[in-house]
C-alpha cells in the first residue's frame, strides 16, 4: 500500500500509538502525527512535565518539527491528525500555521477550542479555515483519557493512604 492510500484512522491509529507513549511515562495521553501528501513527517506527544515546558502539546510538537523539516512556517498542504480535540493555544498554532485540515479523535468539553467549548478554527474573520473531521477512532482515544486519569486518581489515592500511615506511625 502506498502511503497516499492510508485512511483517516491509520494515521489516527499513529497518533494514538503516540499517546499511549505519553501514558507510559505520565504526560496526559495525546498524541499528535502530521501528514503531508500522504507521509507522515513529523509525529509527537505530550511532554509538558519531561519538558517542564506548557507549550510542548504534542500538536505545538508536530508543528514546530514540521517547520524545520519542510523550511517553512506554512504548513499548507498537511493534515493534523490529534486524539483529542485542540486546545486554543493549539488551535491558534494551527490557523498561524495555515495546516489545511484538522482530524481529530475525541472531544474536549473542557478545553476543546475546535468546537466543544470554543470555536476557533471556524470563528468568522480569520484568515485561514482548516477542514475539520470529528470523532475518528473517538471512543478509543477517548477511553485511553477516561484510563489515564482514573489511574492517576487511583495512584493519588493510594499515596495519600500510605502518607497517612506513616503519619499514624509516628
Amino acid at each position: 500500500m502506498r502511503a497516499t492510500e492510508y485512511t483517516d484512522e491509520y494515521y489516527m491509529q499513529q497518533a494514538i500509538e503516540e499517546a499511549k507513549k505519553a501514558y507510559a511515562v505520565g504526560e496526559i495521553p495525546i498524541g499528535a502525527v502530521l501528514v503531508h501528501e500522504g507521509t507522515i513527517i513529523s509525529r509527537h506527544h505530550n511532554r509538558r512535565e519531561l519538558d517542564h515546558d506548557a507549550t510542548a502539546h504534542a500538536e505545538v510538537l508536530v508543528i514546530r518539527e514540521a517547520n524545520q523539516l519542510l523550511d517553512r512556517w506554512r504548513l499548507t498542504g498537511c493534515t493534523l491528525y490529534v486524539t483529542i480535540e485542540p486546545c486554543p493555544m493549539c488551535a491558534g498554532a494551527i490557523i498561524n500555521s495555515r495546516i489545511d485540515r484538522v482530524v481529530y479523535g475525541a472531544s474536549d468539553y473542557k478545553g476543546g477550542a475546535v468546537e466543544s467549548l470554543f470555536n476557533v478554527l471556524s470563528h468568522p474573520g480569520l484568515n485561514h479555515e482548516p477542514e475539520i473531521l470529528a470523532g475518528v477512532l473517538g471512543d478509543e482515544c477517548s477511553q485511553l483519557m477516561k484510563n489515564f486519569f482514573k489511574d492517576r486518581r487511583k495512584s493519588r489515592r493510594s499515596t495519600q493512604v500510605a502518607e497517612g500511615s506513616a503519619l499514624e506511625m509516628r
